[in-house]
């Protein structure tokens, strides 16, 4: 959990770092505080094996008539219903860039549902309700690709599913998730048709933003080797940058331009290089509100609902 203190010492400057790797490495998980029947909507509890065998909990929403599947995931420490940062102790890993207020994914699901598109929507592993693995350790993404890859595995076993169109809705450490899949395995992949990417970023990037509104921006070399002792993964292996030159479908980039927690550059590098020239960035202004990124597309559908239908017909 970050502290809103700005530490004076060395000694408390190191506390810090190592307070900042630990709650990296091991992020708390979060509750579930709606579902589906919240907003009226049938919905299925399922689960399903991540690639590696993790057991993921998941729920499914149908749209009767439909033969188009979204499939969503989620950024790191929330889970499929979104996150309650309206609530302690949540609060107090956003407020420091002024994320403090709940966010609910599951509205996004109501309009998804509405539009026409069945919904798959999962915790990855160690958030939520899903199991823990790889010692509850983060990874930017990397672990958590076999949850993206066992999404569509499901996806395909499904009698009444596997002959559906696929889009992937993929949000933070969920699109980071993404595009290391596409990246280390591109044919599990082939069949999606396309990928709304909410918000990617590299995790050395968010770590810099943090120091820097602590006033500790000299530490961030400091702050790699405390993350490295603590989940032993470095800044570099954690760059959706590198990963999206492996991207082949019809991709929407949505990212709040000021955002507090990353720079405008790391977002607009995964565009740049995404090879495809089916592809759109969404840049949403007059905030620096990272959580005003993930409200987006309940605020603003019409957008997101547009490129779905182009790409999903």
């Amino acid at each position: 959990m970050m502290n809103e203190e700005k530490p004076r010492t060395e000694s408390e400057i190191r506390q810090t770092l190592k307070d900042i790797a630990q709650h990296w490495a091991h992020p708390i998980r979060s509750p579930l505080l709606k579902t589906p029947a919240d907003y009226e909507l049938e919905f299925e509890n399922v689960t399903f094996p991540s690639q590696d065998g993790v057991p993921l909990e998941a729920w499914f929403i149908p749209a009767n008539g439909s033969d188009k599947l979204v499939i969503c995931n989620h950024p790191m420490s929330f889970n499929r219903y979104g996150f309650p940062s309206h609530l302690e102790p949540w609060r107090s890993m956003g407020v420091l860039g002024g994320n403090d207020f709940e966010v609910d994914y599951v509205s996004d699901y109501r309009i998804l549902h509405d539009a026409g598109y069945n919904v798959l929507t999962y915790d990855e592993r160690n958030y939520g309700m899903s199991g823990s693995a790889n010692g509850g350790l983060n990874s930017g993404g990397r672990f958590e690709a076999r949850d993206v890859i066992g999404s569509l595995a499901y996806a395909r076993s499904r009698d009444d599913l596997r002959t559906m169109s696929v889009g992937l809705f993929s949000k933070c450490n969920g699109c980071n998730a993404t595009l290391f899949a596409m990246y280390t395995e591109p044919t599990e992949l082939e069949d999606v048709k396309c990928l709304i990417a909410c918000q990617p970023l590299s995790v050395g990037v968010v770590n810099a933003r943090i120091l820097h509104l602590l006033g500790l921006g000299d530490w961030l070399d400091q702050l790699d080797d405390e993350i490295f002792l603590a989940a032993s993964i470095r800044f570099k292996d954690m760059r959706p940058p590198d990963w999206a030159v492996s991207v082949q479908v019809p991709t929407f980039v949505m990212q709040v331009k000021n955002d507090a927690l990353t720079r405008e550059d790391d977002v607009q590098a995964v565009y740049d290089n995404i090879p495809t020239d089916e592809k759109y960035l969404h840049w949403i202004e007059n905030s620096s509100v990272r959580w005003d990124g993930y409200m987006e597309f309940q605020r603003r559908p019409q957008p997101i609902l547009a490129w779905l239908a182009k790409h999903m017909n």
